[in-house]
């Protein structure tokens, strides 16, 4: 017999974000594991952001997906609130009540970084008592922009904001919840210390699953990435990911490292180009540069180029391939942790971390012999990772162009999708004997 999971995720296809990537590659696989999935989600025309309509392809036709509206943002904006969380909550507990007394479903999972739509399992929880689980894809209340002093995505006016709601609704979310799951073993400690009540075993931590499937499609999607022209002559290295002032000091330690080596090989560099794509949240004119200007301080500015919109999916990963060479571009809060370093190793580029010792990318970059990294501490400086740094961009460097990197793919296996999967409805089971 097969449990029914009611799954919320308020930036599902097409809506072009990181945070519904777990589910989107979980869905193919969770009938194998005995769970039927129905999808709740806002409708793409209530959500700000890329649309992506070929993401929608990639999810199979026989799942349910249940969309409910929200407050226009064209509205809200005016009283200075475009948060989807605050726009969206009514109309996702309204639609979720709804559900819940039609399909007898036998858990609730929420998986997005829209932490205010968290609060609803502890709602429903009371009034029809079914288990909810919790992944956490970044962590919702934090400290780190006070105890570090830099500037939050968004300004500090409404991360101040945002973290007052956190304040007030995530010991309410997390007051029954049955299980965590998250990406970093740091949410788990912070967590633990925060909410007592809260036991070890209620907690896993989970990557998101590599997106084989999408690879294979991509070559007959025909898609074109306008970033540049992988045919003319030169060498191509890409990063595709935010960006952000807690990334300062891998970035800078690399432009320092390259600023370096141009100054002792400078016409090896003639044929290098970085290009650093999809950098800021922020839509249109409000989209700020965050590389840019440390590559102009520290004269490397005629090699970067940054193009800080989102942009399609299918196109973010079309250059990674089209790439001659990947950077990885860590924060310096330990705990952060890429979900895109799978895609990365998938698009079979040569690949260069600049990452917080701490990070599981570390690790499982290592582990799959799939890259190169260089490694920093919270006490680190840039210049302090200077020789290490110019080493691996010299051997970046000799790497002929178009040879691929010795990956050990049995040691990838257990990141795949399906294995991710099969993890995450093993989790459902044991909520459903512990409920």
């Amino acid at each position: 017999m097969k449990h029914k999971v009611l799954i919320v995720s308020p930036h599902f296809p097409p809506v072009n974000a990181a945070d519904h990537q777990r589910v989107r590659m979980s869905l193919p696989y969770m009938e194998q594991f005995g769970w039927e999935a129905h999808v709740l989600t806002v409708r793409p025309d209530c959500v700000e952001g890329i649309q992506d309509h070929l993401l929608l392809k990639t999810v199979p036709s026989y799942i349910p997906i249940t969309y409910t509206g929200a407050l226009p943002v064209q509205q809200t904006r005016r009283i200075g609130i475009s948060n989807l969380g605050l726009r969206c909550l009514p109309y996702m507990l309204q639609a979720g009540d709804r559900l819940i007394r039609q399909k007898k479903f036998d858990l609730i999972y929420f998986s997005t970084t829209v932490f205010l739509t968290m609060w609803l399992g502890s709602i429903w929880y009371r009034r029809f008592k079914i288990p909810y689980v919790l992944d956490f894809q970044d962590p919702w209340l934090s400290d780190y922009y006070r105890q570090t002093g830099t500037q939050p995505p968004g300004g500090r006016f409404k991360y101040g904001f945002a973290q007052f709601q956190a304040k007030l609704l995530e010991p309410k979310a997390l007051s029954q919840v049955a299980h965590i799951i998250s990406v970093s073993p740091a949410y788990p400690k912070t967590l633990q210390q925060r909410y007592p009540h809260l036991k070890p075993e209620q907690f896993t931590v989970l990557p998101f699953g590599a997106p084989e499937p999408d690879f294979s499609a991509l070559s007959s999607l025909n898609i074109q990435q306008k970033i540049f022209n992988p045919n003319d002559g030169k060498r191509h290295w890409v990063y595709v990911g935010r960006g952000g002032y807690d990334m300062a000091l891998a970035v800078r330690s690399l432009f320092l490292g390259i600023q370096s080596h141009r100054h002792q090989n400078p016409e090896i560099w003639q044929s290098v180009q970085l290009h650093f794509v999809g950098t800021s949240y922020a839509p249109g004119s409000l989209a700020v540069k965050t590389i840019e200007p440390i590559a102009q301080e520290l004269g490397v500015a005629d090699l970067v180029t940054e193009h800080p919109h989102r942009i399609p999916y299918f196109e973010a990963i079309q250059i990674l391939v089209d790439s001659d060479a990947i950077l990885l571009i860590g924060s310096d809060d330990p705990s952060y942790t890429a979900s895109k370093l799978y895609p990365c190793i998938l698009a079979k580029k040569p690949i260069l971390a600049i990452f917080h010792h701490q990070s599981s990318v570390v690790d499982i970059l290592h582990r799959c012999q799939a890259g190169q990294a260089v490694t920093f501490t919270s006490n680190n400086q840039p210049g302090d990772l200077q020789a290490e740094m110019i080493a691996q961009i010299n051997s970046l460097l000799s790497i002929p162009k178009g040879l691929q990197p010795k990956t050990d793919w049995l040691a990838f296996q257990p990141y795949t999708a399906r294995e991710m999967t099969l993890q995450q409805c093993q989790i459902f089971d044991q909520c459903l004997v512990n409920s």
